[in-house]
Order: structure tokens, then C-alpha cells, then sequence
């Protein structure tokens, strides 16, 4: 039997299914691990890397951050204007084990005595957790579904960006000197946004000076943690204990590193300068942040228009008229095409997606929200959603899921 997702959520457990449903909006989501490589030695790297810590993980995404989250390196990053695979950034992920850490983090494993729990699964997949709780004691054909339905739409959706930031000055993109990539602070913890930060200092008049010309370039490297059937059914088999057991804690040590990273694809951002209308010159951290951010959202966007995988779900907000709190952030222009989807409730509580229509946006009615759009006045940016029309499908309902598909 199939059941159909509505807005006002409830939790049942009907014909052996877990059948979950909301009533604030909330919906499953990618996760995401976002970090930077920072040139020392170029113009603005402290500014840089301080405006990169607080920038937050998109909101369309889980926050899956671990402690790490700037690289250090002197000497421009090697072939990052290739679209190939990156050695120096492949290789720091892997030897750094950050497979095993990001799967370690989904479990909430502890890295002491290997005792894990499945609470942040439960939480992320919106399932009920008392039910989830007992139908996994049974060890029965239920319970592998949801572990698989779990390890498919949650683990399986596990996703890093490596952003190499470069500062953009008047002769073109600013060099370093130097050799080297390496972890400022060890990554079981240190760089967490607050330390090794550094205060603007004498070098605010400097960069209010040049604040007009102000812009960054960076280039957006994306993996996907690989979630597989057989990976999962070695870690539950050999690797989970619900309690602490050395045995299974050793299993996990030992295979670190046959956890992997899939290699998605990178962009790099136009480089354009952004505007800072309605930023006074004394604050030259927000002239950095938002020029860091600008790019490194347009860099989101596009590795969302490039690659299905990646590409993100949001909830339709109303129906009379059709809208949803996606805009100009998400990249979406007049052009864009979004499918309407709708959640089908399957046998055992693993979930589908089924299309039912498909919208565009309405003309001059896509929202502004950008960082800091607010302070240049637009009236886009006072929208506070994108209004969409509809191309194609039947009745729409508040809370079903839009994805982005290609024109």
C-alpha cells in the first residue's frame, strides 16, 4: 500500500509501514561538510578566512561540519582551474580519513569506546522514534528496509566542498609564495570558527581603501561520500555496537580507510565584482564576507544546475499562489523549471519520489535572497519568496517537495 506525504504530519504505523509526516516544513535534506583552502600569503587571507568561518552551511542542506575547516597553502593551488580531479585535494581528504569521519559522525560514534546510536538518523530521516525504535529491534525484513531507506535518501546523500578562495585584485588573481597544504589545528579538533581567528586591525583602512574593486575567485571541488549496500551491511555487521565493545571498535579503526569520497565534479565563480551598496566603509569584514559568500553561493548553484546528484529539495510554502523560499541564491533565473514531487509511502516505510507537475518561475517575481540583498534595496530582495506558475500537472498541496530539473 502507498501513502501519500500531506502537509499536516503524523506519525502511524499502518500495514507494517513507518509512516512519517510534518507539520513545520521540514523535510529531508542533503548533508554538508564545507571547507576552505586559504593562501597565506596572499592580500586579505585572514580577512578571508575569517568571513569563510562564518559563513553558515546553506539551509537547504543538514550541517554535517566536522572540526577542520581551514587548509593552509602558500603557492596557488595546482591544475584548480581544471575541471579534472584534484591530487592535493583528494589525496588531504584521504589521508585525513574524512570518509570515517563523516560516517562516524552520522552515528555519533565515540571515538573512545566505539558505542554508536542512530538518533541523528532518526532525526534526519523524520522518522517516529519510538517506532523506528521498536521495529528495529525486531531484526526483521521491516528493520533492513529502513536501514536501507535510511542509508539511500540520508548517508548515501553525504556531500564535502573544498573551496579554494583566491583573492581577485586589479592585475588579475593575486599569487602566494610558498609550498604545502596542511590542517591549521588537528582535525579530531581545532579550527572550529572562533580560535586562530585573527582581529582586521590596522589593515581596515586598507581594505575600506580598495573596497570597491574588492572580489574573490573560487573554485568549488565536490565528493560524495560512497554509501553502498555492501559498505553499509560490513559496518552494521562488523562495525556497530549500540554499547561500548573494543572488538567492533577495532573493526571500525582498522577499515578507516575503506571508507571513500567520490569525486562529483568542481565549478569555479565568475569573479565578478559585488556590490556593496549600503555597507558603510568601516565595516570591511561584511565587504569581505559578502563578496565570499556571493561566490561561494553562485559556486552551490552551479554544481547544482550541473549535477543531478547534488541538486536539492525544497517545500512548496503555499499553493493560491504557488511559492516556495528558493530564489536567487539557488540560481534561479526566468529559465529555470522546477519539478513538483511528490512523497510516496511504500511497503516497509522506504520512501519515493514521484513527479505530479512541473512549474517555472513568475516573471519579476523571484526572490532576492542573497546575503545582504536586504541593504541594496531591490524590490526583489523584498519578496521573501520566489512566485511560480505552473507548466504542467494536477492539484499541488503545501509541503510537497520542488527539485530543479534541466530546461
Amino acid at each position: 500500500m502507498k501513502y501519500r506525504i500531506m502537509l499536516v504530519w503524523a506519525f502511524l504505523l499502518t500495514s507494517g509501514c513507518l509512516y512519517a509526516q510534518n507539520n513545520d516544513g521540514s523535510y529531508r535534506r542533503s548533508s554538508l561538510y564545507s571547507l576552505m583552502i586559504n593562501h597565506e600569503d596572499q592580500q586579505f587571507s585572514r580577512q578571508i578566512k575569517e568571513a569563510f568561518v562564518k559563513i553558515p552551511i546553506p539551509e537547504k542542506f543538514n550541517n554535517h561540519e566536522l572540526s577542520v575547516k581551514i587548509l593552509s597553502m602558500g603557492e596557488k593551488l595546482k591544475g584548480a582551474s581544471s575541471n579534472k580531479e584534484n591530487e592535493d585535494v583528494t589525496t588531504f581528504l584521504q589521508r585525513n580519513l574524512v570518509a570515517s569521519r563523516l560516517v562516524g559522525k552520522w552515528f555519533n560514534r565515540d571515538v573512545e569506546t566505539g558505542a554508536c546510536d542512530m538518533e541523528l538518523i532518526k532525526e534526519r530521516g523524520l522518522y517516529n522514534a519510538s517506532e523506528y525504535d521498536r521495529i528495529m529491534a525486531e531484526k526483521s525484513s521491516r528493520s533492513t528496509a529502513l536501514l536501507m531507506d535510511a542509508g539511500e535518501d540520508l548517508i548515501g546523500n553525504t556531500f564535502v566542498l573544498v573551496n579554494d578562495i583566491r583573492y581577485v585584485d586589479k592585475s588579475g588573481v593575486g599569487t602566494a609564495i610558498g609550498v604545502g597544504l596542511k590542517v591549521l589545528g588537528a582535525v579530531a579538533g581545532a579550527v572550529t570558527g572562533n580560535a586562530d581567528m585573527v582581529d582586521l586591525g590596522n589593515s581596515c583602512g586598507d581594505l575600506a581603501a580598495t573596497y570597491k574593486g574588492f572580489k574573490v575567485k573560487i573554485n568549488t571541488f565536490l565528493y560524495r561520500l560512497v554509501w553502498d549496500e555492501s559498505t553499509a551491511a560490513i559496518f552494521y555487521k562488523d562495525q556497530y555496537s549500540a554499547k561500548p565493545d573494543k572488538s567492533k571498535r577495532q573493526n571500525f579503526e582498522n577499515a578507516r580507510g575503506s571508507y571513500m569520497l567520490r569525486y562529483v565534479g568542481k565549478v569555479e565563480s565568475s569573479g565578478k565584482a559585488t556590490s556593496f551598496m549600503g555597507i558603510k566603509e568601516d565595516k570591511p569584514e561584511l565587504m569581505v564576507r559578502k563578496a565570499c559568500q556571493r561566490a561561494l553561493d553562485e559556486n552551490i548553484a552551479s554544481l547544482q544546475h550541473g549535477f543531478e546528484e547534488f541538486r536539492v529539495k525544497s517545500p512548496l510554502a503555499s499553493v493560491e499562489p504557488i511559492t516556495a523560499f528558493v530564489g536567487m541564491k539557488e540560481g534561479i533565473t526566468e529559465d529555470s523549471q522546477f519539478e513538483v514531487l511528490e512523497v510516496i509511502e511504500k511497503d516497509m516505510g522506504v520512501r519515493e519520489y514521484k513527479r505530479v507537475g512541473i512549474i517555472k518561475p513568475a516573471k519579476n517575481m523571484i526572490w532576492d535572497n542573497r546575503y545582504l540583498a536586504d541593504e541594496e534595496g531591490t524590490i526583489e530582495a523584498s519578496l521573501g519568496h520566489t512566485t511560480f506558475k505552473k507548466v504542467s500537472g494536477g492539484d499541488f498541496y503545501p509541503g510537497m517537495l520542488i527539485r530543479e530539473i534541466e530546461k
